[in-house]
């Protein structure tokens, strides 16, 4: 997947797990990235809490909520990074919204989570959309991010585009082309949060993928258990990443430790389906 000399794509099926930084604090994300690290992740996707996350469910919309309370912000999430990345071998993607991005300055952004040593980003840009709408965010995503894309590629990083059930095959095809590292296929409509089952649609998504690009594809949303995570491998996705899930584990522990444990457990138990 994203580009580093540890980490290259292979024919194993990546597992891809997703954590909010701050919650419950930053120096409990520092162990979790370590925990999740050294649990064989191929890639960690880390949230920068925003205050008004409309893609997400309320899992991570409440663990957003919690981390901006408690004072987490960018910098401070940069500064633990700059000590936590050395330590581990996987590659860590960020996912943010777009306006704290151009509040900072796409240019200097890219080169800042550059100089700590991130490899990709997921992004969504929300402006002038609201809920309703939520995937036609989406499907503007690669007309409205230009310079995004190329202040990302000038800095070696790689940004990985969503496609989603609804978004109409000629615009699925220019997303995995300009996609980056991988495509991010989004398993449901809606927002993000477990589901009871995972739809069959995802199938038969993954092949009009498929045939549309060479590139891995990484399914979420919506997946929280080690049997889905094993049948969404068989349908013949690349990767698999798991959020809310993890989210919940973390910020709901009776005390960091205990969700530091019942992270590494839970982590295992979902690498284990797909080996």
């Amino acid at each position: 997947f994203l580009n580093t000399d540890e980490h290259v794509y292979d024919s194993k099926v990546a597992f891809i797990p997703y954590i909010t930084a701050g919650d419950p604090n930053l120096s409990t994300t520092a162990e979790a990235l370590k925990v999740l690290d050294s649990c064989g992740s191929d890639i960690i996707e880390l949230g920068v809490p925003y205050s008004d996350p409309l893609a997400d469910g309320p899992v991570i919309q409440a663990a957003a909520t919690r981390a901006l309370a408690r004072g987490t912000n960018f910098d401070a999430i940069l500064s633990m990074l700059k000590e936590v990345i050395p330590q581990i071998s996987c590659p860590i993607a960020l996912f943010s919204y777009y306006n704290p991005i151009l509040k900072r300055g796409v240019e200097q952004f890219m080169i800042t989570i550059k100089d700590v040593g991130i490899h990709g980003m997921f992004i969504f840009n929300q402006d002038k959309y609201n809920l309703l709408n939520f995937h036609i965010c989406f499907l503007k995503f690669l007309e409205e991010t230009e310079i995004l894309r190329k202040e990302a590629l000038k800095n070696g990083i790689e940004l990985v585009l969503l496609t989603t059930p609804t978004t109409p095959i000629d615009r699925m095809k220019a997303i995995v082309d300009a996609s980056e590292g991988f495509v991010y296929l989004v398993s449901s409509i809606g927002v993000t949060g477990a589901r009871q089952s995972v739809s069959l649609r995802v199938q038969s998504l993954l092949q009009e993928i498929k045939e549309a690009t060479t590139k891995p594809v990484a399914v979420g949303f919506g997946i929280s258990k080690p049997d889905q995570v094993k049948q969404v491998a068989g349908w013949g996705a690349d990767g698999v990443i798991v959020g809310s899930a993890m989210v919940r584990i973390l910020g709901e522990a009776k005390s960091p430790k205990e969700g530091l444990k019942e992270l590494e457990i839970f982590t295992k138990s979902l690498k284990a389906a797909l080996l």
